[in-house]
């Protein structure tokens, strides 16, 4: 069990206030805070090599059944608020919180230290609205082991909570880099060796025949596009290739994240088959 700690802290008090505000894009921009919701953000943020957590807002039943989270918290440096349901209500922005509310640094990393490790498999984001999609294409990237995202300029917040929500905890794993123009991103990542497929249900090539053909082994960056209206035909250009995934059903189509995760699967497999840039003598 938790011990008790502090008294619960006062739904008037201006550290609840703070916390309150960002929900809000205009006030995490000022402050360079978010918040991160539930036992599993929190959990990865408190793990954070970056020092992610600095605040943590609790129900007192929460902080004993989640004991080990709060010791974590309290662990790296994070101030450690008991307080009421009510509390937690109304800095949380879900229906049904969970009794735990962290406040975060931003996480996003300079494009330039992106390039400079020499990335193999990387999901660029552009124009990608949603939040819930962008959040989960994060954790789509993360599971298939790319080892950075981009979310372009015309790209929601990556800090929108619904993101956060939807990255499961991704957000902490990876290197996100955050409103580089997408003419910027691409051009950039060619010039450091990376293959650019641009993901489009009208695109000439099939993914099918791309692996078949091994032409998916090398460094390989997907672009993803908005669910609505895909991407435009200026940033279809830039790509080496516009690449489609096979519909061998009736769907007239998959969403977004869908598609990201057969696509930087398929990358991910590609690159780990011999001759590819991950083969079994490589790590």
């Amino acid at each position: 069990m938790v011990p008790v700690g502090p008294e619960l802290i006062s739904p008037r008090s201006a550290r609840v206030a703070a916390a309150r505000r960002l929900a809000k894009r205009n006030f995490r921009g000022k402050e360079r805070l978010f918040l991160a919701e539930g036992p599993q953000a929190v959990r990865e943020a408190a793990a954070h090599q970056g020092g992610g957590l600095v605040e943590l807002f609790a129900t007192v039943e929460a902080a004993e059944r989640y004991a080990d989270i709060v010791g974590e918290a309290r662990a790296v440096g994070a101030r450690v608020h008991l307080a009421a349901e009510d509390v937690i209500a109304d800095i949380s922005t879900t229906v049904t919180p969970q009794g735990l509310v962290g406040v975060c640094r931003f996480l996003d990393t300079p494009f330039e230290d992106i390039l400079a490790a020499r990335p193999k498999l990387v999901a660029v984001l552009a124009h990608v609205r949603d939040p819930g999609n962008a959040g989960t294409v994060l954790r789509c990237a993360d599971a298939a082991g790319a080892e950075a995202v981009v979310l372009t300029d015309a790209s929601v917040d990556l800090y929108n909570p619904k993101a956060v929500r939807a990255s499961v905890g991704s957000l902490f794993h990876l290197p996100v880099a955050v409103g580089v123009p997408v003419e910027e991103a691409i051009e950039r990542l060619k010039g450091a060796g990376v293959r650019i497929l641009a993901a489009d249900g009208a695109g000439d090539h099939d993914l099918d025949e791309e692996l078949d053909e091994g032409t998916m082994g090398g460094p390989t960056a997907w672009v993803f596009g908005n669910e609505a209206w895909g991407l435009p035909e200026e940033t279809r250009a830039l790509a080496d290739a516009v690449v489609r995934v096979p519909i061998h059903g009736r769907a007239e189509s998959l969403n977004l994240a869908t598609a990201a995760a057969v696509c930087l699967y398929a990358s991910a497999r590609a690159q780990r088959a011999r001759g590819g840039c991950r083969s079994v003598t490589q790590s």
